[in-house]
């Protein structure tokens, strides 16, 4: 057959690995990497039943954790903790805690990492009996604004203890520029806000809240979190975070909802951020334990499509092994 007459052949930017490599438009580096981790009073770290592969870590063994994905050049970690349900209350007291789990962690992370970015998780369901991001009144309703002044003292609380980055994820109205105020009055101009502006009530968080032992006693998330079905909800939810005061915005989860990234990445000025959730995290992995995809190879597509959609920072339990392949 004799060859077509064409001027335009793409395959030609396709045809090695070097030409691949000149012609790769989007480029995921460790840099764009922030690493959760759980951590626990106990002495003993628990592997998570929910989440294969993943820890709940003493403090001691946390600080050997972090500085592997250290070594590895991740220089972001947010921290989430798994407390103990006797600290638990109504009013979630344990939450701006000085002498806390979050608080005595962050000192010792600090102490040993200075120039790493402790992120902080600022709501209330690990500390709340009642499984809740907010507190909640006797018919079964979150509260608002009696909500917000608990978040106010729990983020002062994270920044004393040394935090850069205090990130609310409860979804309540107005909390941003309320905890914004409170920590320049108090001479934490430095300290920044990631918002969890556009969290959704999504059912892939379940993994998580077995991490932590947060799942609600009673109702669902459904009347502060975000409805699945709504993008223009979510820009709006982010523009008023930016205006109260947000250095940067979160889209969580990500792989689900790439447009709304996508939408909000081209309409704001400020950093965009997305969490793989433990949903994301645990499909996969069931996948390739299961012999079914290549794990590094689905890891490493659905963090680029995460990175391609528009966010410059993200959230994953993958976070070291990526790392470890980017070497």
């Amino acid at each position: 057959m004799s060859n077509q007459n064409l001027n335009a052949r793409p395959r030609r930017n396709r045809k090695s690995s070097v030409i691949r490599n000149l012609c790769r438009e989007t480029r995921l580096v460790t840099e764009s990497l922030i690493y959760p981790v759980f951590v626990h009073e106990k002495e003993k770290n628990e592997s998570i039943e929910s989440m294969p592969g993943c820890t709940r870590w003493s403090l001691n063994d946390l600080l050997n954790e972090i500085s592997e994905a250290h070594e590895l050049g991740i220089g972001a970690i947010a921290l989430f903790p798994a407390i103990d349900s006797n600290l638990k209350s109504p009013n979630a007291e344990e939450s701006f805690n000085d002498s806390g789990l979050i608080p005595k962690s962050i000192r010792a992370i600090k102490n040993s990492f200075p120039e790493l970015a402790v992120i902080t998780d600022v709501a209330l369901d690990p500390y709340n009996s009642d499984g809740h991001d907010g507190l909640v009144d006797q018919t079964g309703k979150v509260l608002n604004d009696e909500t917000v002044a608990i978040l106010i003292k729990q983020a002062l609380c994270h920044a004393s203890a040394g935090a850069d980055i205090v990130a609310p994820s409860d979804m309540m109205d107005g909390r941003v520029g309320a905890i914004r105020q409170e920590l320049d009055a108090n001479s934490f101009t430095d300290v920044s806000i990631l918002s969890y502006s556009a969290k959704y009530a999504s059912g892939y968080y379940g993994p998580f809240r077995g991490a932590l032992n947060s799942e609600p006693k009673s109702g669902d998330k459904k009347t502060y979190q975000m409805d699945p079905a709504n993008a223009k909800e979510a820009l709006r939810e982010v523009i008023l975070d930016i205006e109260e005061g947000a250095d940067m915005v979160m889209v969580k989860p990500a792989g689900p909802y790439l447009d709304v990234l996508a939408k909000i990445s081209n309409n704001v000025k400020v950093p965009v951020a997305a969490y793989q959730v433990s949903g994301e995290y645990l499909m996969i992995e069931s996948a390739s334990a299961a012999g079914w995809i290549d794990r590094q190879t689905v890891v490493m597509e659905s963090l680029t499509g995460i990175h391609r959609a528009g966010a410059s920072a993200i959230l994953t339990y993958y976070a070291k092994s990526v790392a470890e392949w980017l070497k």
